[in-house]
């Protein structure tokens, strides 16, 4: 009798067990990542999608883009210079982040550096007093807008430019300096350009960057090559069609004119994460110029869906006048074009449509898609050996959805995955699609379309994909009469 009450413990215990391996078993988890993966510094930078550019320097006074480095300091005097309109400005067109060229080609500095006498202490605004950064950094500070900088590799003035090992000094100096005085600076930003006539120096990059790091590590770091954020390899504010996050920073030189198009586009084989920065001027030019006027609002809307809209930030330059001030129309059309980029998406309809997939895994349903994470809360399909497209259907729940964007966000945080998408709209094939990354925007020809069901197919991709948010806008702005001069 005893042996049978043992035997039948120990049975209740076998199943005990089984069963809660089984419960344990079933509970669902994510799938794997996908290399490379963006760092958290990364991952705040993409969400940040629009930043501002501040060009400033002696060029503001002298009507060029490029200075000769012949330039008196004595003509830099701007008679209202204010920083905290510069901030408001931003502040109220929603930009987190302001890089500020603290030195241009020219060489002359916007801080008292202790490396040189062609800077704001040489000239007469403030009696040589003055700091244009410092107060650049504060007025962004008082305003919760992260700052950053701008330093020039090539230096027309600097004697000692010319000179690999005493130039590589003298820059060094100047970003310890820069980096030691104002703290949190969220990018700093070096480039290639200079004249091809220029005198030959080699930059010794990789040791700027370390010092960068050790000095602010959660800066990130943007040049052709990275390491933290790449050029995507023109001015226009327009990524590829195809953009990938992900590059192999072994193949790019710094400067060279050779990898545009591998900058525009990416890379699926890339081992790096280094997205792509669109930089533009709201401006024909990068300085203020007394003769030029702001771009029209539609063509701002148009660079905002081929840089957002296309897995990229935009960095959109709004230089300060002679005056030291944001000019207002610059800082009008700056707010008209957040205004325009709210009044598109603030309404998701996707939101009251029903939502139909291909497949699920465990608790990563379709309603991940419409919920306000759009990084970690996702749509995840079965991964099955013979199903190897996956697609995502919306239906309009009064039978027709009245739009004319469609937005895809796949969840970065594992790994950028979709190479080739396509939409059907109502069962015609609208849209041949390859990359999606942080966000992908579709505006659809005319005005607007009306629809009782979307489709969007992922024909092909890394793994499984993953998608964070999908949206269906209307853009009012799109084929519309509405135009501002």
């Amino acid at each position: 009798m005893a042996s049978l009450l043992c035997f039948s413990s120990l049975l209740l215990v076998t199943l005990f067990f089984q069963i809660s391996f089984c419960i344990v078993e079933q509970l669902p988890t994510p799938p794997l990542p996908l290399l490379p993966l963006p760092t958290y510094s990364q991952l705040k930078w993409q969400q940040r999608e629009i930043i501002m550019f501040l060009h400033f320097g002696v060029n503001t006074f002298t009507d060029r883009e490029w200075g000769t480095g012949h330039e008196k300091p004595s003509i830099f005097n701007p008679s209202a210079l204010n920083t905290t309109q510069w901030a408001t400005v931003a502040a109220d067109a929603q930009i987190s982040l302001m890089i500020l060229t603290a030195k241009h080609h020219d060489g002359f500095c916007l801080w008292p550096s202790n490396y040189t006498l062609h800077s704001v202490v040489s000239s007469p605004w403030k009696s040589g007093k003055g700091d244009v950064v410092q107060e650049f950094v504060n007025a962004a500070s008082a305003q919760g807008i992260d700052a950053g900088i701008y330093l020039s590799p090539w230096d027309k003035y600097e004697p000692r430019y010319g000179h690999d090992v005493a130039y590589n000094e003298y820059y060094l100096a100047q970003l310890q300096e820069l980096l030691n005085k104002y703290e949190n600076v969220r990018e700093i930003w070096f480039d290639g350009a200079k004249d091809p006539k220029a005198e030959n120096v080699s930059y010794y990059f990789s040791d700027w960057f370390s010092m960068v790091k050790e000095l602010q590590s959660s800066i990130n770091i943007f040049s052709d090559a990275g390491p933290d954020v790449r050029w995507v390899g023109d001015e226009t504010g327009s990524a590829g069609n195809t953009c990938w996050s992900t590059i192999n920073r072994t193949s790019l030189s710094i400067g060279s004119p050779d990898i545009t198009a591998y900058l525009n586009t990416g890379d699926p084989r890339g081992v790096d994460w280094v997205p792509a920065e669109c930089d533009v001027s709201i401006r024909k030019g990068w300085f203020w110029h007394k003769s030029e006027s702001p771009k029209k609002l539609s063509e701002l809307l148009d660079i905002y869906y081929n840089s957002v809209g296309k897995n990229c930030l935009l960095l959109l330059n709004v230089p300060p006048n002679s005056s030291g001030l944001i000019s207002d129309t610059d800082a009008n059309r700056l707010k008209e074009f957040r205004s325009s980029i709210n009044t598109i998406f603030h309404k998701n309809l996707a939101e009251s449509c029903y939502i139909n997939v291909s497949s699920q895994r465990g608790d990563f349903g379709p309603e991940k898609m419409l919920d306000s994470d759009h990084l970690w809360s996702y749509w995840a399909p079965k991964e099955h050996d013979n199903e190897k497209e996956h697609w995502i259907e919306i239906w309009g729940k009064d039978g027709n959805i009245r739009f004319n964007v469609i937005r895809i966000q796949e969840a970065i945080g594992l790994g950028q995955r979709i190479k080739e998408h396509e939409i059907y709209v109502d069962h015609k094939l609208v849209i041949k699609g390859t990359t999606v990354g942080y966000k992908r925007l579709h505006r659809l020809d005319g005005d607007e379309v009306h629809a009782h069901v979307v489709r969007i197919r992922i024909r092909e991709a890394r793994g499984v994909p993953l998608i964070s948010s999908i949206g269906l806008h209307f853009d009012p702005f799109w084929h519309s009469t509405f135009t501002m001069a």
